[in-house]
């Protein structure tokens, strides 16, 4: 039986508000992405995962969904998916989609009638509603903290117009906990999963796959800063709870009537164990695994993230995932030291990720080189740079808009000046018409990776061997024949007998020098 395609397949993040414009409002859509698939096709990618393009009123770009089954006219409506689907699949391309499946927006007809319900109706059993604390009920039911900054329960005003009970949001105000515990939820997440599938979507990366089981009683939290939570999720209570498993089996049972479909989850769980329960063989396909994200750029530290991703999958024979990059953290030049530094880690790690068994993951922008961008107070959208009091900058850094062409903003991504985010002027060196012939750039070299990965035999195997090197290195070999060295110490280092098919750097008299990676046969 053949593997899976989704086991080896090179997976490009598109988050549309800031792929490209169509239509000249300043915010990415559905039409621009149709329009630059041949981008797609020439970096050779495998499948599109869409950051949300529901229906939604936008305090969270999208991760607030007011009808989980049409596309909004900020993105084109559903006819432009329609176009997507249709453009992506003749080039070879499959679509993924976002599901959010833990909250939806305020603004969703459920929560409408959840407000106008009151205490006791069965419209409130579809949230978490409690009575507060407190004289008169005006404290939170229980301490719980916002993702986001601030109160995990706001309190609503009752029909009569007196105060009354709370609603719990972990994340956003405007983004309320659906309750797991009532039947009604999954059965409206089956409609919605089939709705799409049905048209031609190849599968769904899964948002907070270990938020939706809330821990019995909803006891007290040991407070932690906002900034903390975001970190280190894993260690937060109300996150990766049992009765999340049963979900996902329930899931799953829907995605085995779509052979070709692939679930995803987003699951920030460290212990090897515990991640493993999420890719068991009647639960998610894949889950996003972070470690190698994480990791410093250090030999110890990137050869730990390794094996412990390698064995969170091999205790239940799953496919492992490697990312660098997302629209939630620090894009890699920037996280891994700034500057022509922190590209070249970059690239290097590029080589790492790239050489391993798995599914990989690829943030729009990266093959750019893209660093994060020091944006003006002013300019800051993310609900976090508000709810954190102004304390914390939030992720629009690493979500300004892709440079396509031309020599000054906005680069071709809309024919309006005025883009969601600002661009900023000196990225007319890495836009993709700069890039695209140049043999020396980033896109070429990951072109050429990417090739490498599909086309030659010595990437087959599900196993990786580590070789000896030279202190502050790392060294692998794949099952079939592919040695991967990454030199993150300070001085060049020799490299093993073998041909060099790539290096992220010019090898300095044979060498590999700092802050470069190389594959060999």
């Amino acid at each position: 039986m053949p593997a899976p395609w989704w086991s080896s397949a090179v997976f490009y993040q598109v988050y549309p508000r800031s792929f490209r414009d169509s239509d000249g409002d300043g915010v990415g859509d559905l039409d621009g992405v149709t329009a630059r698939l041949d981008h797609l096709q020439r970096l050779g990618v495998d499948a599109i995962w869409l950051n949300p393009v529901m229906v939604s009123p936008m305090a969270d770009h999208g991760y607030d969904v007011a009808d989980a089954r049409d596309v909004d006219p900020l993105f084109g409506g559903l006819g432009a998916l329609d176009r997507l689907i249709e453009a992506a699949h003749d080039r070879g391309i499959k679509i993924t989609m976002d599901l959010v499946p833990n909250h939806t927006s305020s603004q969703h007809p459920w929560f409408q009638a959840a407000l106008r319900a009151g205490p006791g109706g069965a419209e409130r059993e579809r949230y978490i509603f409690r009575d507060g604390a407190g004289t008169d009920g005006n404290q939170p039911p229980n301490n719980w903290v916002s993702i986001f900054g601030g109160p995990a329960w706001t309190r609503v005003v009752a029909p009569d117009g007196k105060p009354g009970q709370w609603y719990l949001h972990l994340f956003d105000a405007e983004q309320p906990d659906l309750n797991w515990d009532n039947p009604e939820v999954f059965e409206d997440l089956e409609k919605t999963l089939r709705f799409w599938m049905e048209r031609g979507v190849d599968g769904f990366r899964i948002d907070v796959a270990h938020g939706m089981a809330k821990p019995p009683g909803l006891p007290d939290m040991e407070i932690a800063k906002a900034e903390m939570l975001l970190a280190d999720m894993d260690k937060d209570p109300r996150f990766n709870n049992d009765g999340v498993h049963e979900i996902h089996r329930q899931i799953r049972r829907v995605f085995d009537d779509y052979a070709h479909a692939v679930a995803i989850g987003e699951v920030w769980v460290y212990d090897n164990e515990q991640f493993s329960r999420y890719v068991r063989p009647d639960e998610l396909h894949l889950g996003f695994n972070f470690r190698l994200l994480r990791a410093r750029f250090d030999a110890t530290a990137i050869r730990d993230a390794i094996e412990n991703s390698m064995a969170a999958a091999d205790l239940v024979a799953a496919t492992p995932t490697w990312t660098l990059s997302n629209h939630d953290v620090d894009r890699p030049p920037t996280r891994y030291g700034g500057g022509p530094v922190g590209l070249s880690r970059a690239l290097a790690m590029t080589l790492v990720m790239l050489a391993l068994p798995g599914a990989v993951f690829i943030y729009n922008g990266e093959e750019l080189g893209l660093p994060n961008v020091d944006l003006p107070d002013e300019a800051l959208r993310d609900p976090i740079w508000e709810r954190s009091g102004h304390t914390l900058r939030g992720r629009d850094a690493c979500r300004v808009p892709l440079p396509w062409e031309g020599g000054a903003p906005p680069f071709g991504f809309s024919t309006n000046a005025d883009t969601w985010l600002p661009i900023p002027p000196e990225w007319a060196a890495l836009t993709v018409e700069k890039q695209v012939d140049d043999p020396e750039s980033t896109l070429s070299f990951f072109g050429r990776a990417i090739e490498m990965r599909r086309m030659r035999s010595e990437f087959e195997g599900r196993t990786v061997s580590w070789l000896d090197s030279p202190a502050g290195s790392v060294a692998f070999a794949r099952d079939g024949g592919l040695v991967c060295v990454l030199n993150a110490g300070d001085a060049a280092v020799a490299l093993p007998d073998g041909e060099v098919l790539l290096a992220s750097a010019p090898l300095v008299d044979g060498k590999l020098p700092p802050d470069t990676a190389a594959w060999l046969v």
